[in-house]
């Protein structure tokens, strides 16, 4: 079942509001037990913990600004305040990776440095590891429910801490047993996860501010689905892009150049449809029908008059032929750089007449004086 915006937006609220009030009982008992405890990878970590809520308010400020529908200044609605904020959100593991590995290498510099912590110290870093990775799984789950990329990014953010305070309880524990340099070489591995993390959600969300298309899979996926539609010949131009938690397609379909307005348009409808239907990520299609291949066409119709010149011309051709001034219907074909005519005459026309081939030859003849037509087919009706 789809999610609405609104659903959408109450679901991501939710998870937020939770590492809200986790990381905030969380830096509280750190930054606490860091002091009385002795531990200052414990209060490091409570700052860490503290920086968090900084987070949360980030991903609070996306979900309330890109979850509201499209307006007359944002027709393509507000999803992009969701990727910005994922990259700002990646930017901050970044920094704090720096932090937490300049921090061990001054360690590693002088291990002399280092407290020995209390018991209490190392209970509180086991908890945090626990309600961290908890927050994690959960924050994780609606992020993939919603599809939200800035949720997910919280989520690693979540379990950046989570792996943060392992480093933490190890370092604790390794003072206590008498290895304090246990902590700082692990803080370096995690500092290299967490800068990892923060670099792969940045540049993802980077490449879709500048309109990166989708995956090549996904692209062979989508012309697979295309040329499934009964009446596509061909498609070519197929240009996609994503736009915060959806994804933008733009295509152009190559269909029979003689078949009615109507009947193209009712053959986008069918792959705009299919492409919604099929692909969970795109929400908007738009489909330009073409009745040649344009690529690869030489003789381009650009040049071409419209329909209200090509009849002057042609009137001016017929004016000896008087049949001509009952024309029903006249349908007009632009293809490889000329325009095709179909006339319809009703069938009293002929009246006195030898036969229909006799004035649909002196018709066509005629009309080969206006440069831009090529052909005029003239059918009759009763």
């Amino acid at each position: 079942m789809e999610i609405t915006l609104e659903q959408r937006k109450k679901a991501m609220d939710k998870a937020t509001w939770w590492g809200v009030a986790v990381n905030l009982l969380l830096s509280i008992a750190k930054l606490i037990v860091g002091v009385i405890g002795n531990s200052t990878a414990l209060l490091a970590d409570g700052l860490h913990s503290l920086s968090d809520l900084i987070s949360d308010g980030l991903v609070l400020f996306a979900t309330h600004h890109s979850n509201v529908d499209a307006d007359e200044d944002h027709p393509y609605g507000h999803a992009r305040y969701e990727t910005l904020a994922t990259i700002a959100l990646g930017v901050m593991l970044i920094a704090v990776a720096l932090g937490v590995g300049i921090d061990a290498i001054s360690h590693l510099l002088d291990p002399e440095d280092i407290l020995i912590p209390s018991t209490l110290a190392l209970v509180v870093a086991a908890a945090s590891i626990a309600s961290k990775e908890a927050l994690y799984q959960y924050t994780a789950l609606i992020g993939r429910k919603v599809k939200s990329k800035l949720l997910m990014a919280n989520a690693w953010h979540h379990r950046s801490d989570a792996i943060s305070s392992v480093v933490v309880f190890v370092g604790i524990a390794g003072a206590i047993l008498g290895w304090p340099i246990l902590d700082s070489v692990a803080a370096i591995a995690v500092a290299v996860m967490i800068a990892k993390i923060g670099w792969d959600l940045s540049y993802s969300s980077i490449q879709e501010l500048v309109d990166t298309a989708l995956e090549p899979e996904i692209l062979d996926n989508i012309r697979q689905q295309i040329k499934q539609v009964d009446g596509v010949l061909e498609l070519h131009m197929l240009r996609t892009r994503r736009h915060g938690h959806n994804a933008l397609v733009e295509v152009h379909l190559l269909v029979d150049g003689r078949i009615s307005v109507s009947e193209g348009h009712q053959i986008s409808e069918a792959v705009e449809y299919s492409l919604i239907q099929n692909f969970d990520e795109i929400n908007d299609v738009t489909v330009h029908i073409d009745p040649e291949d344009d690529e690869k066409t030489p003789n381009s119709c650009k040049h071409l008059p419209l329909r209200h010149q090509v009849m002057e011309q042609l009137q001016a051709c017929w004016k000896d032929i008087p049949q001509t001034q009952h024309i029903l219907e006249t349908t007009l074909h632009y293809l490889d750089g000329k325009v095709e005519v179909e006339i319809v005459l009703p069938m009293n026309q002929l009246e006195g007449l030898d036969s229909a081939q006799l004035l649909s030859e002196k018709i066509n003849q005629s009309s080969q004086q206006a440069e831009c037509v090529r052909h005029v087919s003239v059918l009759y009706r009763a």
